[in-house]
């Protein structure tokens, strides 16, 4: 005969060899006892926790010839024939493939013929989430109101996808996962069973890997076996099941304790390259973790610990912790596995939670000793105020004033260094302004303003361009925090230079200005170069004024009428005005 894997081959064939799910075994026991079974059950609960095999079992119980009876004797011609799956009064129908309403229909029609060889005909549908909306219309009715000799047994990993109008007629138990010490000792008896020598420690490791499923444990066990041979050793398991040995958990977590964060992240480049998954070491680095605050906290308890082992260097290390810094860590964990699901940089994103946690309990005041003499000096100021505020307070003198008066310089200080004004580069500008530049780059906003990023554009909403020369141009702001946070943004200047000369030709540089600032530049260059009263005789004799001259702002064009001129032409537009 072929070989069969282990979750097959010991299946459970009675309530008693079931592991865990005390609360299941003993209700489904006493209504077979007692005659109180019902028309239908829903079995639901995570892969691999006995959902399909207590169902089996259960069939088994209610058509066993010695029935009533709490477990089958698994010797009838009934037991057996169940068991082997030749039984046709117990039907088992798997809803992932045959989830039409056809086969429901097909099933519903024979419903009402009466058992063949047995007191009850059993329906067994598994994965019956999978089922569509019509096929679970055309169930509801006959799982309501089924004949006497029917029973309906349902069994689901995803209940929350069944009607609720399913659930509400059935009785409806949930299978927990399966402890650790459930895992290993099904698994001993399954070695103990086939002759086959172990290694409790083995054991630990597979029953960990298999998160709470029988089936998927057997599975990794039988991996194990195969890939072991005569004997199972702890790096075969390891190797197999994907996961770390203990030795690495407890080297890590000293260098953590120790600072030594080259020699964590080597350990974890370590692993990477021998094929773990960042994602599954975040949940193993938690699970330790959680492990050694446990070691602290109750160490009588160490049937509960799942990596870390109950030996003297992990009491050792444990106590070196304190135990803020592991909850620290272990938050710190948690927030990077749930980042790292919408990542596909999961390696960067751990070493990164490693960073974290060494500097987690840095210390976050400053030292005297690294301390500036600026900020000794002003330690000292302050310690001399405050203890003459406190002479003031004796004596019944009034506090506030002093501080208002101190303070009032800093306030003013403070507003008048928020922004530099650039008065010599704009001079330089007006001295070198013409018409055509500013006209360029005026009819050129628009367009400009609609290529920018949102963003950028949102600085520009209260800006205007005020003059221009052949390599640099004045740009106005109305509020004064725009027009820092425009000048402290380099990337913002140079893309707007950039596409501003796509449109015009020119690569202007940008000179920011606050509105206010704006007008007393311009004015006292109006009247330091005598433009105002047309005193100059060159520009006088010029044929054109300059721009910033009496005559010269008059004659300054609006932007709008210069871009209907360039496109509809001079002779075309007639000027109106209100």
């Amino acid at each position: 005969m072929a070989y069969q894997a282990f979750y097959r081959v010991y299946r459970p064939q009675s309530f008693s060899e079931m592991s865990g799910q005390s609360h299941i075994k003993q209700t489904l026991q006493n209504a077979l006892l007692y005659n109180k079974t019902t028309h239908a059950y829903l079995f639901s609960g995570p892969r691999g926790t006995g959902k399909t095999s207590a169902a089996k079992i259960f069939a088994k119980a209610l058509n066993c010839e010695q029935a009533p009876v709490a477990e089958p004797c698994n010797e009838c011609s009934s037991c057996k024939s169940i068991t082997e799956g030749s039984n046709t009064d117990v039907i088992e129908f798997d809803a992932a493939s045959n989830s039409r309403v056809e086969e429901m229909r097909e099933i519903i029609e024979k419903v009402r013929f009466s058992p063949a060889n047995s007191r009850f005909k059993i329906y067994i549908i598994d994965e019956v989430h999978m089922l569509s909306n019509s096929a679970f219309n055309a169930l509801l009715k006959t799982l309501e109101e089924p004949p006497e000799h029917v029973v309906f047994i349902l069994a689901t990993t995803e209940p929350h996808k069944l009607p609720l109008t399913i659930i509400s007629r059935c009785q409806r138990f949930d299978f927990k996962r399966l402890t650790q010490t459930d895992i290993v000792e099904r698994m001993i008896e399954v070695l103990t069973d086939a002759g086959i020598p172990y290694n409790e420690q083995v054991l630990k490791v597979i029953a960990q890997a298999a998160a709470g499923g029988m089936r998927d444990a057997l599975s990794l066990l039988d991996q194990v076996v195969s890939f072991s041979g005569d004997e199972m050793t702890l790096e075969d398991a390891l190797l197999v099941t994907g996961s770390i040995s203990q030795d690495m958990f407890y080297d890590i977590a000293e260098a953590l304790v120790e600072k030594d964060i080259g020699q964590a992240l080597t350990l974890l480049e370590q692993l990477v390259r021998d094929g773990k998954d960042p994602v599954r070491l975040v949940e193993d680095f938690i699970t330790f973790f959680r492990d050694l605050l446990l070691i602290q906290t109750a160490p009588d308890l160490h049937d509960m610990l799942e990596l870390a082992a109950h030996e003297e260097r992990f009491e050792a290390l444990a106590k070196q912790f304190e135990p803020a810094t592991l909850y620290a860590w272990i938050d710190v964990l948690t927030k990077t596995q749930q980042e790292m699901r919408f990542s596909n940089h999961t390696k960067i994103y751990l070493e990164t939670a490693l960073l974290k946690m060494v500097q987690a309990d840095a210390p976050a005041m400053i030292s005297s000793d690294s301390a500036s003499p600026e900020l000794e000096a002003k330690v000292n100021q302050l310690e001399q105020l405050v203890i003459q505020l406190q002479q003031q307070l004796k004596n019944g003198a009034t506090a506030a004033a002093p501080a208002a008066a101190n303070a009032e310089p800093k306030r003013r200080q403070r507003s008048q260094s928020a922004f530099k004004i650039p008065v010599g580069r704009i001079q330089d500008v007006l001295k070198n302004a013409t018409k055509p530049d500013i006209q360029a780059i005026k009819t050129n906003w628009a367009t400009v303003m609609g290529q920018l990023q949102r963003s950028h554009a949102a600085l520009l909403n209260e800006a205007e361009p005020v003059a221009a020369s052949a390599d640099a141009f004045v740009l106005k702001f109305k509020y004064d925090i725009h027009c820092q946070m425009a000048s402290d943004n380099q990337t913002f200047a140079v893309a707007f230079s950039q596409l501003l000369q796509q449109y015009t030709g020119k690569a202007y540089t940008p000179i920011f200005v606050p509105d206010e600032s704006w007008l007393k530049i311009r004015e006292e260059f109006i009247r330091s170069n005598g433009l105002k009263a047309g005193a100059d005789e060159k520009q006088a004799e010029s044929e054109e004024p300059h721009p910033f001259s009496a005559e010269g702002s008059a004659a300054e064009e609006d932007p709008f009428i210069a871009e209907a001129e360039r496109l509809f032409g001079k002779d075309f537009v007639e000027i109106h005005e209100d």
